[in-house]
């Protein structure tokens, strides 16, 4: 095309990232890169990506099971919000009292009330990657990408 001096009008849509603050909590990264040989529900995991539908941008939000990387619970909406991840908890088959850790990065969907509430009532433990590494929550990252 260059020879040609043809030029492209065709583009493809591209996701804006929005800056959002970071959750600066002092809280261990339990899971620390073991992703193997874990015990059923023993460590979750979960992570928010972006699908265009409709000429719009969506996300969706996954928790997987570190036992088997099978997808335990989901949802999908149009805004990036605890709600959204809420609802993923709410499709998990399981009593949520089974689960033990609940791994993420440090998005503030994450981390806010409602999902503390959740984390809280159930018992489960949370664990967060470090600040700017997201091979922490590899499995997570990988399973939409």
């Amino acid at each position: 095309m260059r020879l040609e001096g043809l030029v492209s009008v065709y583009t493809l849509a591209q996701y804006k990232v929005h800056k959002s603050p970071v959750n600066d909590a002092d809280i261990l990264n339990i899971v620390n890169r073991q992703f193997n040989n874990r015990k059923r529900y023993e460590v979750i995991v979960s992570d928010l990506t972006y699908v265009r539908v409709a000429g719009k941008w969506n996300y969706i939000c996954t928790i997987l099971d570190l036992h088997n990387r099978e997808i335990i619970g989901y949802s999908c909406g149009a805004h990036k919000t605890a709600p959204l991840v809420q609802k993923a908890f709410s499709k998990i088959e399981t009593k949520l009292s089974n689960l033990r850790y609940f791994h993420t990065e440090r998005e503030n969907e994450f981390k806010n009330r409602l999902i503390d509430e959740i984390l809280d009532v159930f018992q489960i433990k949370r664990s967060l990657s470090e600040k700017g590494t997201p091979y922490d929550n590899a499995v997570a990252e990988a399973t939409l990408k």
